[in-house]
């Protein structure tokens, strides 16, 4: 490439850097009208005025719409809010009256923020559900459901109750009680305590809400999940968001719904955090909304840069259909509850506390994907060498040359098998030249010339297959592993995130060393790999700078997925150089020679 191709590249590579933070800085995106769908409008209408409420109502499940519009918030009385706090060795519930659930959680192990500066450090903790609009365990439904909204809330040895009569003589009674490994019991009863039969409403039962810590929960790890009892389906804003190809608008989606009486659990979770909801018996249906939350205040937006000001959540809801109570009599749900962090072996050790129960499967919450038991088997084996004392980092490190060493076999004979066939390349362009007219005859010649001389064109790329599944699954473990989170390794202060040093002032664009190492190592590697046959030069070239949108895609990734594969590389480079070490001496210009029985014609001259 000549200096003017240079340039070239070096100016398209600083603007996919820069394009995003300088469209920021110079054309603003505009801030979206609040309440402009059904969806906000119905959260964000004056609780008091009856004509905007919303009462759906359904003789049977089966005949729920796809689309439910959600009730206004069943805080339609002037009564203030009173909340009731209890607490155990892992958290402390906040109980609330508007609507006698769980307002939020709050994590006494877990840091709402994880700062490299220690001076910035406050004592916040993570909290769930929080600033949600519904408390979880709120029942939806209409007048006859909710009334004003309004519970009595009372303390007991080990839990909460909130109590609520309607003027019907329906008593709704919700109990939670307290358990450990950050797990809750609780049930919900409808009585009949009048003398004539009740008709109770279609029910929307409020799972939780996903919301934002930090910018990054928004998009990319927010949402919600359920599991029928054979897989997993998770939502999240892009679901919402509905874009085409991921990029182009579409029409935005404000509700999710789903299940056929197989609804095992539901979740609510960011990236590190998550909230369960786990019914004795499997609810009919899910519902999934985006919803606004409010905006943070001045002094929350000045302590944390990374907050939006325009938050949204996904909430999530069970969907029961509407019944009927005969006098004095009662209807009661139980669930269990896990709302904590996305920690494998806690969640492990919480199933053994449900019960008998074995088709939970609430290791899906770790959204590890289609390689997950790779991931599982890497996130154990982490954990295990910092047992042993080595820090998280040093744990990759270690874990990068475990699996180096496990597949160096393989990596060296698909380096021999690249290095063969580039020898044979001229000889493979003759054979090319010859039959070019006949690409039948020419592919036929072409792999009896390959396995004459015992090389495979898929002999460089069939070893690195065997490699896709342990990188996939490093780094869908990496992304949601929560005991990177805060964890320290050189001059990165947390391993979750990028490992930003500084930033760029004026554009506020971050600068991160590791994922540069990553791709100079990877221009390194990519410059010692011999070149494929019968690639042509702009090909050649092309391979050659790929790296640099690998960088440009990893940039902002967690700085302990950029550790992995930059000692991954290093690793490579080092086995090549060992390699070529090792091999003898070649003549220059030399290649081997054809088979005697495979020796190419000289041509025929025509006559004049």
């Amino acid at each position: 490439m000549d200096r003017k191709a240079y340039i070239v590249l070096l100016a398209s590579f600083l603007m996919l850097m820069l394009w995003y933070p300088l469209v920021n800085k110079f054309f603003p995106p505009t801030p979206l009208a609040r309440g402009t769908n059904l969806v906000t409008n119905a959260l964000n209408n004056d609780p008091r005025d009856s004509s905007n409420r919303v009462s759906p109502r359904f003789d049977s499940i089966e005949n729920a719409p796809e689309s439910v519009v959600p009730a206004p918030p069943p805080f339609r009385s002037s009564s203030p809010e009173k909340t009731v706090t209890i607490e155990n060795e892992n958290a402390v519930y906040t109980f609330s009256s508007h609507g006698g659930g769980l307002k939020s959680i709050e994590l006494k192990h877990h840091p709402a923020h994880v700062m490299c500066d220690e001076d910035q450090q406050t004592s916040e903790l993570a909290k769930l559900n929080a600033p949600a609009r519904v408390p979880a365990l709120t029942i939806l439904g209409g007048e006859r459901i909710e009334g004003d909204g309004i519970f009595d809330l009372t303390p007991f040895q080990g839990g909460v109750r909130a109590e609520k009569l309607l003027a019907s003589g329906l008593r709704v009674v919700k109990e939670v009680r307290l358990s450990t490994n950050y797990l809750l019991k609780a049930s919900v009863r409808f009585e009949n305590s009048s003398t004539q039969p009740l008709a109770v409403d279609f029910q929307e039962w409020v799972v939780g809400s996903a919301t934002p810590m930090t910018k990054n929960d928004q998009a990319m790890y927010m949402g919600l999940q359920w599991y029928n009892g054979t897989k997993a389906e998770t939502v999240n804003e892009s679901w919402f968001a509905n874009k085409t190809l991921g990029c182009f608008p579409g029409n935005p989606r404000t509700q999710y719904a789903a299940g056929a009486s197989n609804v095992v659990w539901t979740s609510v979770q960011n990236q590190f955090f998550t909230m369960i909801v786990i019914p004795d018996l499997p609810a009919p249906r899910v519902v999934g909304r985006k919803i606004n939350l409010p905006p943070p205040t001045q002094d929350q937006l000045a302590a944390d840069t990374e907050l939006s000001p325009e938050p949204f959540g996904i909430q999530a809801s069970f969907i029961y259909p509407g019944m009927t109570l005969d006098p004095s009599q009662s209807v009661e749900r139980t669930f269990d509850i896990y709302a904590g962090p996305k920690e494998y072996r806690t969640l492990a050790n919480t199933l053994s506390q449900i019960g008998d129960r074995t088709d939970l499967r609430l290791d899906l919450v770790m959204q590890f994907g289609f390689f997950g038991w790779f991931a599982k088997g890497l996130l154990l084996s982490m954990n295990g060498l910092y047992s042993w004392g080595l820090s998280y980092g040093l744990a990759i490190v270690v874990i990068t040359i475990i699996i180096k060493l496990l597949f160096w076999p393989l990596t060296k004979a698909s380096m021999k098998s690249m290095k063969r066939m580039s020898a044979l390349q001229p000889q493979m362009k003759a054979l090319q030249e010859k039959y070019k007219d006949d690409p039948k005859k020419m592919n036929m010649k072409l792999m009896e010339f390959m396995k004459e001389n015992r090389v495979s064109p898929l002999g460089g790329c069939l070893p690195m297959l065997f490699q896709i599944p342990v990188f996939i699954g490093f780094y869908t473990m990496l992304g949601s592993a929560i005991e990177l989170r805060g964890a320290e390794f050189l001059w990165a202060c947390d391993l979750s995130r990028g490992d930003t040093i500084a930033t760029i002032p004026g554009i506020n664009f971050p600068i991160n060393p590791m994922p540069l190492l990553m791709g100079a190592t990877m221009l390194w590697q990519a410059r010692m790999t011999p070149v494929s046959p019968g690639m042509d030069p702009m090909q050649q070239k092309i391979m050659k700078y790929m790296p640099l949108m690998f960088m440009v895609f990893l940039y902002n990734f967690s700085a302990g997925l950029t550790l992995y594969w930059t000692v991954q590389n290093l690793l490579t480079i080092a086995q090549m150089k060992l390699t070529k070490a090792n091999e003898p001496a070649a003549q220059p210009g030399a290649v081997p020679a054809l088979p005697p029985s495979k020796a190419l014609p000289a041509k025929k001259k025509k006559r004049s």
